[in-house]
């Protein structure tokens, strides 16, 4: 029996992420090993990933992964041909990697708006049209905690299935308990943004975790920070997520990524997890009723 292969009631609940599956095939590669040998319990799936179809094959066989959408309006490709989200790309037909750029220029322009509506229905379409259960839903540098693209997001899956966002709220106390040298990554403008998302996500009776771990230590997730989390796990749902790969170094990866694989199937992180009092899962496991 796999770490997170029982679902179970209780007052802790734990999410295992992994993003930017499908970006290449060192991160797939990574996502079914931490899967089947580690504490893996979902991933967030890029339709516009250079190896998604690589990822959706692996997802077809891998039954108890529980895969959402990375939504990707930053930093990366499109769905949609260039031609048709002009304003959205730059001459070589790429998202801009400026989160504020981009945000000003959803915010101000409503021609970007209807563009980006436009982009992001897409890829909703593209993920229903592989057959995989929608777990769950976030963006590619958290940029739908832009309230103008979460709003679109909300909108516009609501109407495709959408029943599970991730809020990017981490508990700063957790953080400082788990590794006291940890810079402060607080910053009041997204964490407005997020507590507002919040409120909308529920208005509309989507699910969102109680907490969410893996901002401060974006891509340094150590096998200690790990252990430290799921040992002062808060109660409620909560979710870790990572970004592994088999190797740093790959199209469009940086370092980090093989040492977050480690962390996730370390054999005493493994053992720690079924030892817990706690449920693990995907969003889709831990749902309102």
């Amino acid at each position: 029996m796999t770490a997170h292969s029982r679902v179970a009631a209780g007052s802790r609940k734990l999410i295992v992420t992994a993003d930017d599956f499908g970006a290449a095939r060192e991160v797939n590669e990574a996502v079914e090993i931490a899967h089947t040998r580690g504490i893996l319990t979902a991933a967030s799936l890029m339709m516009s990933g250079a190896a998604v179809g690589d990822a959706v094959a692996r997802a077809r066989r891998l039954p108890a992964l529980r895969v959402g959408l990375h939504l990707v309006l930053v930093d990366g490709t499109p769905v949609l041909p260039p031609s048709a989200i002009p304003d959205l790309v730059d001459r070589d037909g790429r998202f801009p990697r400026a989160l504020s750029r981009a945000g000003a220029n959803v915010f101000f322009r409503r021609g970007a708006r209807r563009q980006l509506a436009a982009e992001i229905t897409a890829q909703f379409d593209a993920f229903q049209r592989t057959g995989l259960s929608l777990d769950h839903v976030n963006a590619h540098h958290h940029f739908h905690l832009h309230p103008t693209v979460g709003a679109l997001v909300l909108e516009i899956g609501a109407r495709r299935g959408l029943r599970a966002l991730r809020v990017p709220l981490e508990p700063r106390g957790v953080v400082a308990r788990v590794d006291p040298s940890s810079p402060a990554r607080d910053d009041w403008r997204a964490i407005a943004c997020a507590k507002l998302l919040r409120r909308r996500a529920r208005r509309r009776r989507i699910m969102a975790p109680t907490n969410v771990f893996g901002i401060a230590w974006s891509g340094a997730l150590s096998r200690a920070r790990l252990e430290g989390l799921l040992r002062h796990l808060p109660d409620g749902v909560n979710e870790i997520y990572a970004h592994p790969a088999t190797h740093d170094r790959f199209a469009g990866g940086d370092t980090g990524h093989a040492d977050e694989l480690a962390a996730l199937i370390d054999p005493g992180i493994t053992a720690l997890v079924r030892s817990s009092d706690f449920s693990t899962g995907g969003y889709s496991d831990f749902l309102w009723r």
